[in-house]
């Protein structure tokens, strides 16, 4: 007879754990996704400040070009006074007429938009300025006085990029000198440009 030998034991079965490969995969695909929405989420914002940016060249441009129309109209002799300057009287209505034809979207003007004062030869005829692209900016000019010192003009830009209402505005002056030259300001100045 053999003697009595316990059998042998079994070794508890292994607890189950989570593989180690599991949880580093976990943890770098969080990470990427993470990482992902900040860089998706800085890229949205600045391909909307680009595109802004772009928007708002429009009238920065375009304001600075009505300046230096007007410089160059003032610089003429007006033809009811002869050896005489002065300044483009005030356009009767802006460009469009309607600041909801801008609001979050281009117009179109026409050449007839430009030439509403032809008859008077004041406003942007006078300063034989127009646009021909379509505009995200609402245009206007009005003159202060034609020709004394002090007298001078105001050109602006409306525009409402984002539909909400809230219009930005751009303008740039200009003012005759107590020697009788027009000096542009050389900033323009800017109320909610982004707008």
């Amino acid at each position: 007879m053999t003697p009595f030998q316990p059998s042998p034991a079994f070794p508890p079965p292994p607890k189950k754990s989570f593989p180690t490969w599991a949880i580093v995969l976990l943890v770098t695909g969080g990470l990427v996704l993470v990482i992902g929405s900040i860089l998706a989420v800085l890229a949205i914002y600045g391909m909307r400040k680009y595109l802004a940016n772009a928007k708002m060249a429009e009238a920065r441009n375009s304001l600075g070009q009505i300046a230096k129309d007007a410089a160059v109209a003032y610089e003429k002799e007006d033809p009811a006074t002869p050896g005489k300057r002065r300044l483009c009287p005030s356009a009767s209505r802006p460009v469009p007429a309607s600041i909801a034809a801008i609001s979050a979207k281009k117009y179109q003007s026409s050449p007839s938009d430009w030439e509403v004062d032809k008859a008077t030869n004041a406003g942007f005829y006078c300063l034989e300025f127009s646009l021909d692209s379509p505009q995200y900016y609402q245009y206007g000019y009005e003159a202060h006085g034609t020709s004394t010192p002090g007298s001078g003009f105001t050109a602006t830009a409306h525009g409402d990029l984002n539909g909400d209402g809230i219009t930005s505005e751009f303008s740039v002056m200009g003012q005759i000198d107590s020697t009788g030259n027009l000096v542009i300001a050389p900033n323009l100045l800017e109320k909610n440009p982004e707008e």
